[in-house]
């Protein structure tokens, strides 16, 4: 545990350190060849399913401040793969803001797996004493999830933090019958467990009893108002993403403007990826909680032979350029790189035009 967390995971009365102007910052913008000249497209393949995949694609691409990526999941529409463009560009042309910490502590993340799985999961996570666990899964029952909690926290022992990710996936009624169920097992917090604004200020309500803290994600990064969480009292904690939200400058403003204590996450990132919320990990006054940051140990693949692993339960704060070698073993496929050029420059013309 770092000294921050020592504190009690609590934060101070106000965290906003940041000028708050509102979420968005303005991108230096290179043109679509300058982008196009360094551009590779991977296709890496995952140990288990994750969100339904079983490889993760990315689009790298390298600035003057080094190699950056672009890796909107592939349902995600225009308007919201903008954000990611925005966060790619500004990682690859800005410097990074001075850095708090040298280190980030991070979760293990233990997918909607079976439970003879669970400790062969958490091995890959050396250190880690904060474990997230996938439940809610469509294609599974309440019962699968408390057994792979019940699991995780005897692989983890009495001591360690466990935090479950719904994903929005349950509606109320499900969400309070689950966290009832499932706080038995020492909840540090539930993630998303319902997806609308709404549901989530409902749930912590009526889960006040319980004494197990509601944290929003998609809430934040797949919002038009980020901070709507925030203002309708709806989570104890938010869950920040440098890609979805459009940098580390714009995640930083939110932070600033909510208040609230954080979590930074990946968006099951390559190394280059995780690198950018390192970055912006790094930059976070008061960081209370382990971050999930720890996703490269979910991949089989990566495009660097360095990636950002969990060594003692955390990654370090530096850049990170893709291998030669990698970048062609792990190449997409030509119908897939054509189609991820393709997103890249209509992203890259919503972009340009909004700024």
């Amino acid at each position: 545990m770092n000294p921050e967390q020592q504190a009690g995971h609590q934060p101070p009365a106000a965290l906003a350190v940041y000028p708050a102007g509102g979420c968005q910052t303005r991108t230096m913008m290179p043109s679509l060849d300058e982008i196009l000249g360094s551009a590779h497209v991977v296709s890496l393949k995952l140990f288990d399913r994750f969100r339904g995949l079983d490889n993760r694609e990315a689009l790298l691409f390298e600035g003057p401040q080094g190699w950056t990526e672009f890796s909107p999941f592939v349902e995600y529409d225009g308007a919201e793969a903008t954000n990611w463009l925005r966060a790619a560009i500004d990682f690859g042309w800005q410097d990074t803001p001075h850095p708090l910490r040298r280190s980030i502590p991070v979760n293990a993340t233990v997918p909607a797996v079976a439970v003879d799985k669970v400790a062969e999961v958490l091995a890959r996570f050396p250190g880690c004493r904060t474990v997230k666990v996938k439940v809610a899964s469509p294609d599974q029952t309440l019962a699968d999830d408390v057994a792979r909690v019940a699991e995780v926290r005897r692989v983890l022992g009495s001591e360690g933090r466990i935090r479950i990710d719904a994903n929005g996936l349950w509606n109320v009624d499900e969400a309070e019958h689950a966290i009832h169920a499932l706080s038995a097992f020492d909840l540090e917090y539930v993630e998303q467990p319902c997806m609308t604004v709404p549901e989530l200020a409902e749930i912590r309500q009526r889960t006040t009893y319980l004494s197990v803290p509601i944290a929003a994600d998609e809430s934040v990064r797949k919002s038009s108002d980020p901070l709507a969480v925030a203002r309708a009292g709806a989570a104890d904690i938010l869950v920040i993403k440098a890609q979805p939200l459009g940098g580390i400058r714009a995640a930083l403003s939110i932070i600033g403007q909510t208040g609230l204590p954080v979590v930074v996450s990946s968006a099951l990132d390559t190394s280059v990826g995780l690198s950018m919320g390192a970055h912006l990990a790094a930059s976070v006054p008061g960081l209370y909680f382990d971050c999930g940051l720890g996703t490269a140990s979910l991949m089989a693949e990566d495009v660097t032979t360095d990636p950002l692993l969990p060594v003692d339960g955390a990654i370090p704060v530096r850049r990170v350029a893709p291998d030669p070698a990698l970048l062609k073993q792990h190449a997409a496929s030509p119908e897939r790189r054509d189609w991820w050029l393709a997103r890249l420059a209509r992203t890259h013309a919503l972009l340009a035009a909004a700024e």
